[in-house]
């Protein structure tokens, strides 16, 4: 087996385990959501909310607020409209935040523009089965947050992170998902003020490899959410 063949393979059994374990985590939430309290607020998408601590920042803020998140690291758009009831319905939000996009832009391979039209497409569909199956849902689209594309660059794979994924092309992404907010009657948040640097990149000590964020970069996310959250 020559150099080729076998990054093949390995490419192959990586992509097989990260789906299996994506599988896991919607049978998990497809058997917990029977037991969650209907009509609290719903964190959902990828793993940029996946990764929100929001429950142990709740508790270090004093609030017993009830927040469910069912993101699902690695989901793209297309991910998420197979997996509505695991990461949507189950828990029969009145409130829900949704992080859904950044993988698909992420896919380097196609350009920018395919990939975003397809994602914007995807989004569309999923805005389109909670206003009907949730009609008075109050529905939160999150802003992509910046990324970091110099300081914490993992060797190897990570030169493929920005090649769509990186802040020339997200501020064009966040605006056309402002626009589906609009046309679809949602509201769009922007709640990144305080991540980046001088640069406008996202702060070097917030970050793990560039895109997604420690504890204390949530925590600067969740101040500035806090005026849509029922926080005393």
């Amino acid at each position: 087996m020559n150099d080729a063949e076998l990054e093949k393979l390995t490419g192959e059994v990586m992509r097989g385990m990260t789906q299996n374990e994506q599988n896991t985590k919607a049978e998990r939430f497809r058997i917990l959501n029977p037991m969650t309290k209907k009509g609290e607020i719903l964190f959902t998408g990828s793993s940029l909310m996946e990764q929100f601590p929001i429950q142990e920042l709740l508790v270090d803020l004093g609030s017993d607020l009830v927040i469910y998140n069912r993101g699902i690291g690695g989901f793209t758009s297309d991910d998420m409209l197979e997996h509505m009831e695991e990461q949507v319905f189950g828990t029969e939000p009145s409130v829900i935040f949704i992080n859904i996009g950044t993988n698909d832009l992420g896919d380097n391979s196609q350009p920018f523009e395919v990939q975003l039209e397809k994602m914007l497409a995807n989004y569309e569909q999923i805005l389109m089965q909670i206003k009907e199956r949730l009609p008075e849902t109050k529905v939160y689209m999150m802003a992509y947050y910046p990324v970091n594309e110099t300081d914490k660059v993992p060797e190897g794979w990570g030169a493929d992170l920005f090649v769509n994924r990186n802040n020339r092309n997200l501020p064009v992404a966040n605006a056309a998902v402002k626009a589906l907010a609009e046309k679809m009657g949602n509201e769009y948040i922007d709640v990144n003020e305080g991540l980046t640097d001088e640069r406008g990149m996202l702060k070097a000590e917030y970050t793990i490899e560039g895109v997604h964020m420690y504890a204390n970069g949530y925590r600067v996310v969740l101040e500035n959410l806090r005026k849509y959250l029922p926080l005393s």
